[in-house]
């Protein structure tokens, strides 16, 4: 069992000085074209009836608009969405997929649906394998249709809406309408993302049209960006439902893109489309101190990963440690590291493989890997675990990369439904093809480009039709049977991580929404500490080199986007390393 570990009173003034909520932060990651672009200050909005927190003003605007008409949190849902994929076309869009976590009130239920893209049926196992069967170049796979996922996006928007929403299909696509129309204002963001990936976007003439003025150069902050292509999307699918999308002539024209992408084509195809389904799978909830946090089960990781490392700090008095004790993040991090080592062994989409969810999860399981913990120093190695489970498969270690992009937004309406969804198109820019105003995403190298592991099949690797592993964490936490807090981040696989840094930040250290998303990331999934870079977090790099660990210094641009819920008090926070707005009335 884990030690006591001495009483350290937190004092809520020393961790605000430790850390600073406006801390200076810079882009430098150049394998992330999500990269941070700056940071604002950001303060807690407050309100009573309802709420949309979101990574863009456009979008939280849209989403406030739905609202304002008496609409519910899944009207606003769609509103939301549509305009996101036109302001933040690098993250999420119509030619991408997402993960709802839902509260239902009237219902007193919480519902999740999977969104996620899907493999074509055409898929191999050495899709992302050359002529020696050795793994791709990351970027090698992703640019162009080989990467191209079956999008759910929209069916996600179409199938919650018909069955939860109230306002008109039509009337949540006319602030979108109205933005691609008029035109509207490129923001330093988006700017400095285009810029920075212009190498790649200027492959294909679509994102060459759209991304760069005439002369060539790439979009700068201030110029006016109009999408007619995607305003006649919009148009089609406001008069007629996804069906353009999935069998119609929007559907034949992602199909010719994909196959005929310069050098790397894919194989998407119009069975692919006409066959896809939205899944509504039961919820994962772990418990954490009195609360219960929910989410998104497999093919997520997001819920159980971020359960374990919850659960297994639970064993550990964090709450009287602190943000400034050494101690905290050597918990958090070797947590974090024996939580990832499951994850990559035994998670994956659990309509292929036998996923232990249940063990994963077990109480007498995670005190023993909390047990592991009971040290003055960090793990020497992180394994994977044996949880209780009836089927006895070994899985052989996953090989795949997630690397940030995505976005997330929460959503509270005035009957108290509450909405927490993170939607993607993979990497920045996705795949780079773009399609009647959108990009395709590059979901597909979320599987794991091996198969095969020492002999041992991989968990994650490519089959047709299955769904990629995701890190995607959408989260609401209940309290009492109630929702208390809706909440999640963009990141790749250091959503995870994110996640549970504000949670920790907010339940165990009594910060409020805004000081838990500003303090500095430290994630550890695979062994090194990562630290942000260019903050007040850099003083930890020596107390955490002493204590065993690797550490890097390097851009951590979470963009978590959180409400919580108090009686009749509603506190939202964005993340200030974006362009996050909360809206409350």
């Amino acid at each position: 069992m884990p030690r006591n570990i001495p009483r350290k009173p937190l004092l809520l003034a020393a961790c605000l000085a430790v850390f600073p909520a406006a801390a200076a932060q810079q882009a430098a990651d150049q394998n992330a074209p999500e990269a941070a672009t700056g940071r604002s200050a950001q303060h807690l909005a407050q309100g009573k009836e309802w709420m949309v927190a979101t990574a863009n003003p456009h979008a939280s605007e849209a989403g406030a608009a739905m609202l304002r008409q008496g609409g519910n949190a899944i009207d606003a849902m769609v509103a939301i969405q549509l305009v996101l994929g036109l302001t933040e076309p690098q993250s999420s869009g119509l030619g991408g997929g997402a993960f709802l976590v839902y509260w239902d009130n009237d219902q007193q239920a919480l519902r999740t649906f999977d969104g996620r893209e899907s493999a074509p049926l055409a898929v191999t196992p050495v899709l992302f394998q050359d002529s020696k069967g050795q793994p791709l170049q990351f970027f090698d796979a992703v640019v162009g249709g080989r990467s191209v996922g079956t999008p759910g996006t929209i069916k996600l928007l179409w199938h919650t809406h018909q069955r939860l929403g109230k306002l008109p299909w039509r009337e949540l696509f006319k602030p979108a309408q109205a933005l691609a129309s008029n035109g509207f204002t490129v923001s330093p963001r988006l700017a400095a993302l285009i810029a920075k990936d212009q190498e790649h976007l200027r492959r294909f003439e679509a994102t060459r049209n759209y991304f760069f003025n005439r002369d060539g150069q790439p979009l700068q902050a201030g110029d006016t960006l109009k999408n007619p292509a995607y305003a006649a999307t919009l148009k089609l699918l406001a008069e007629d439902g996804p069906r353009p999308f999935y069998s119609g002539e929007i559907a034949r024209d992602i199909v010719n893109t994909v196959r005929n992408a310069l050098g790397n084509p894919g194989v998407l195809s119009l069975m692919d489309l006409a066959t896809y389904q939205i899944k509504e799978r039961p919820p994962v909830c772990a418990p954490y101190r009195q609360y219960q946090i929910c989410g998104m089960g497999p093919p997520s990781s997001g819920a159980l990963t971020l359960g374990q490392i919850l659960g297994t700090l639970s064993h550990y008095p964090l709450g009287q440690l602190g943000p400034d004790n050494p101690e905290s993040w050597r918990l958090i991090s070797d947590a974090s590291r024996l939580a990832f080592a499951d994850r990559g062994r035994y998670i994956a989409d659990s309509d292929y493989v036998p996923v232990p969810t249940t063990g994963l999860l077990d109480e007498d399981y995670l005190r023993q890997r909390a047990a592991l913990l009971d040290r003055d120093t960090a793990l020497p190695e992180a394994l994977p675990g044996n949880p209780p489970w009836q089927h006895a498969l070994h899985y052989g270690a996953d090989q795949s990369l997630e690397l940030p992009s995505t976005s997330h937004f929460s959503i509270v309406d005035a009957n108290r439904n509450v909405v927490s969804m993170t939607t993607t198109i993979e990497n920045g820019f996705g795949s780079r093809l773009m399609v009647r105003g959108f990009l395709l995403n590059n979901e597909l190298t979320d599987f794991s480009f091996r198969s095969h592991n020492n002999g041992h099949p991989i968990a994650n690797r490519v089959e047709p039709g299955k769904r990629p592993r995701s890190s995607m964490a959408p989260t609401i936490v209940m309290a009492n049977g109630s929702p208390y807090l809706a909440i999640g981040s963009p990141g790749g696989s250091q959503i995870i991580g994110y996640v549970a840094k504000t949670l920790i930040g907010h339940l165990d250290w009594g910060l409020d929404l805004q000081q838990a998303i500003d303090l500095p990331n430290m994630n550890n999934r695979f062994g090194p500490i990562e630290i942000e870079a260019d903050t007040d977090a850099d003083h930890w790099k020596p107390k955490l080199e002493k204590l065993g660990f690797k550490v890097q210094l390097k851009p951590l641009n979470s963009g978590v986007q959180a409400i919580a819920i108090d009686g009749k008090q509603l506190s939202g926070a964005a993340d200030p390393r974006r362009e996050g707005t909360v809206i409350g009335h």
